[in-house]
């Protein structure tokens, strides 16, 4: 483990290099187009179903294989096990997580190498934010080993999504604290997209030597996913405008506090899609198949994105205030979707059953 600062020389070149991106913007609520160059995509089709209930404040789904997925618990610190046919199970639960506002046991990530095998934990401590992992043998946690610490907490704006890349590095999102000018701020973990190894040294590739910053300027991303290309993508809550799905590319700079949504400020990277903050408040991401599914929690729905070969987007809403708030989602089985309803954090309102992990069948775009 280490406890990295980022450098305060920042590559300005590097964050300028992906400025002046012309997106169309889709305006909320609209069908998305259907990119003529791009196959394979999918939208949702059928009623969702359970298949699982009772979950309180549930933050994170990681599906470690077809018969093994952990679902991480908010306030608690809880990481439980999840089927279909059997009620969730406990495998540990997370030492010194200290449930506050938005902060607590937020993202969970898998690493499988050497004959090992880790569940990693994004978490808000009594003094930072931290990333530690623990040894996953069968069904069971093992103590924690500190991956990173420092992370500046708060109420809220925590961030806490964390995936392992196609690189084998780990990505983690971080809020900025409720404290704005960190996010431009290059010496200061927050307001960022962190790249890291899975003991959390800094990549000797990573866009400023010695720092663990592969972004910046950032407010609270909470979803990140990469395409069949290995290109990482965001979804990110904005102020009181827009909220934001960007292209994240190395070294990058999105633009908050200077910025919010598409402004075609040349020192900034534009959002690819913008959406009101009702129609979103975006936490989770998935790429299956094609198209993005993003998890909206003031919008209540399931957004699929469909990115054209051009780079242009589209956006349609699924399941707008079926099920309430949707805190995160992920590839089910069999070509599914899964989403998780985020109703008993404080801010829903619980329905009988909730919160529920749901399914719903995908098909073909062009079927729909």
């Amino acid at each position: 483990m280490r406890r990295i600062l980022p450098l305060v020389a920042f590559a300005t070149t590097l964050a300028l290099a992906g400025c002046g991106m012309a997106n169309p913007v889709t305006v909320p609520g609209t069908p998305a187009p259907k990119p003529s160059a791009t196959v394979g995509q999918v939208q949702p089709a059928g009623a969702p179903f359970d298949v699982t209930t009772g979950l309180a404040a549930p933050w994170s789904i990681l599906r470690i294989s077809a018969d093994d997925t952990l679902i991480s618990q908010r306030d608690d610190g809880r990481i439980l096990s999840v089927a279909a046919d059997r009620s969730p199970a406990e495998v540990g639960v997370v030492p010194g997580v200290a449930f506050g506002g938005e902060g607590g046991l937020l993202g969970l990530a898998y690493l499988s190498a050497d004959g090992d095998a880790w569940v990693y934990a994004y978490f808000t401590a009594a003094d930072d934010n931290r990333i530690v992992r623990m040894p996953y043998d069968d069904g069971e946690l093992g103590e924690p080993e500190v991956v990173l610490t420092g992370i500046a907490k708060a109420g809220n704006h925590n961030g806490g999504r964390i995936a392992f890349g196609p690189d084998g590095m780990l990505y983690a999102t971080v809020g900025d604290a409720a404290v704005p000018d960190l996010s431009q701020d290059p010496a200061s973990l927050n307001g960022k997209i962190l790249r890291m190894t899975p003991e959390g040294d800094v990549p000797d590739d990573n866009p400023t030597e010695g720092s663990l910053v592969y972004s910046l300027g950032h407010r609270n991303p909470q979803g990140i996913a990469w395409d069949a290309d290995g290109q990482l993508w965001a979804a990110e809550f904005g102020q009181n405008t827009w909220d934001e799905f960007n292209r994240i590319d190395p070294g990058a700079n999105y633009g908050w506090p200077v910025v919010e949504g598409q402004t075609g400020d040349p020192r900034f990277v534009d959002p690819v899609l913008q959406w009101a903050t009702s129609d979103a408040s975006p936490s989770g991401l998935a790429y299956v198949d094609g198209t993005f599914f993003l998890a909206a929690l003031r919008g209540e729905r399931v957004w699929a994105i469909y990115v054209g070969d051009d780079g242009s987007a589209g956006a349609t809403p699924w399941f707008v205030g079926e099920f309430g708030r949707i805190r995160d989602v992920a590839a089910g089985p069999d070509g599914s979707l899964w989403f998780l309803t985020n109703n008993t954090d404080g801010r829903g309102d619980p329905r009988d059953g909730d919160d529920r992990l749901m399914q719903v069948r995908l098909v073909p775009l062009e079927e729909g």
